[in-house]
């Protein structure tokens, strides 16, 4: 989907009716301050209402905030349990990017409406606002030692369930990367050969990131590649060719999975939660997650994303002792509720009530 200025514009007027002047200037200034995504997802979001709009017979230009309130309680499932529901804050999200489009189009916002303000809160009642966390993938699994052997699902098992060929040294690549950098999804297929820099005398790297979800003025940042994750690059660039360009790119494979060439475009930001899937299941297939049932597994793939390893990589870190300011410094955290929200569930393990509890069932 095309996020050109010209598009949105089309898409605003689509929305409002062809006779309203739309505020070239708001625009054009959220053009220039959203980043490529925002842009998608605002495009999106308008279709989304655009045709609800369309389906229940109103002209969007003249929705009003009693309609407004009628959509917002169709996505939280309130008016149409056999729906499925969007979560609290993708509802929010919508109704952002559609209050934009009225005021950019010069129209009163519907959405500003205080009837809207309490069907939004209602939602989020109905809902409730605590997001689904991803499932982490720690690098030695859900261990309270970290000298302690791996264990079930955990970035080492997935390595070793890797393959021999090309496709398999370009996963192990991405996990490690994936690993000592924290890197979104959007980060990891950005990656240039350019971007890494090293080894230096004891193997170890340095990878350059340019810019990053919550850094859209393109400061840039810098994260450490351990010598293992240097390694595994060397390898996959060589059996790719890879002197430059996309360093993490699609391998395309026949039929029966064997290896036909490796492309020369970068690999899409939806597929990483996909490599993740797949690779948890040969984890599964080889027998390296210990006694799994095929149930388990199921629940593992629905909950693993992109972001699995970013919040095994927040996990081990409060493990290992590491305070707040230096996990969001060294893996580009602006939000500390969000990381603290990543090690609660570590934090209620190794807390005062598990520390007590254990200490009453062993004198038990």
């Amino acid at each position: 989907m095309s996020c050109e200025p010209v598009d949105l514009i089309a898409d605003v007027r689509a929305l409002v009716g062809g006779g309203e002047a739309i505020d070239a200037a708001l625009l054009d200034a959220a053009m220039r301050g959203w980043s490529r995504n925002t842009r998608r997802a605002f495009r999106s979001d308008l279709t989304l209402w655009d045709g609800w709009c369309r389906k229940h017979g109103v002209s969007a230009c003249e929705a009003s905030p009693a309609d407004v309130a009628a959509w917002i309680r169709a996505l939280a499932g309130i008016d149409t349990p056999d729906m499925t529901p969007r979560a609290a804050a993708t509802i929010e999200r919508y109704l952002v990017h559609v209050g934009w489009a009225y005021r950019m189009a010069g129209l009163p916002d519907p959405t500003a409406d205080p009837l809207v303000k309490f069907e939004r809160k209602a939602a989020r009642k109905h809902l409730g606002v605590r997001q689904r966390q991803a499932r982490a993938i720690r690098f030695k699994g859900d261990i309270a030692d970290l000298d302690s052997p791996a264990c079930g699902v955990c970035l080492a098992h997935l390595i070793k369930a890797c393959r021999r060929d090309a496709l398999g040294l370009r996963d192990a690549a991405l996990l490690r990367i994936a690993y000592d950098t924290g890197a979104r999804r959007s980060e990891l297929v950005a990656i240039d050969v350019a971007h890494v820099e090293g080894p230096d005398a004891e193997g170890a790297g340095i990878l350059n990131i340019p810019s990053s979800k919550t850094d859209q003025a393109g400061e840039g940042g810098e994260a450490y590649l351990a010598p293992a994750t240097m390694v595994a690059i060397a390898r996959w660039r060589e059996v790719g060719g890879i002197d430059k360009g996309p360093l993490l790119r699609r391998v395309v494979t026949h039929f029966d999975g064997s290896i036909d060439r490796i492309g020369a475009a970068r690999l899409h930001p939806n597929s990483i939660g996909l490599i993740y899937k797949r690779l948890v299941r040969r984890a599964w297939e080889k027998r390296l997650l210990g006694e799994m049932s095929e149930a388990e597994l199921d629940r593992w793939l629905k909950a693993v994303s992109s972001h699995s390893i970013r919040v095994g990589v927040a996990q081990d870190n409060f493990a290992a002792g590491e305070g707040l300011p230096a996990i969001m410094q060294a893996y580009r955290w602006r939000d500390a509720r969000t990381v603290m929200r990543y090690g609660a569930k570590l934090a209620m393990k190794s807390g005062a009530s598990a520390r007590l509890a254990k200490r009453f069932s062993e004198q038990g």
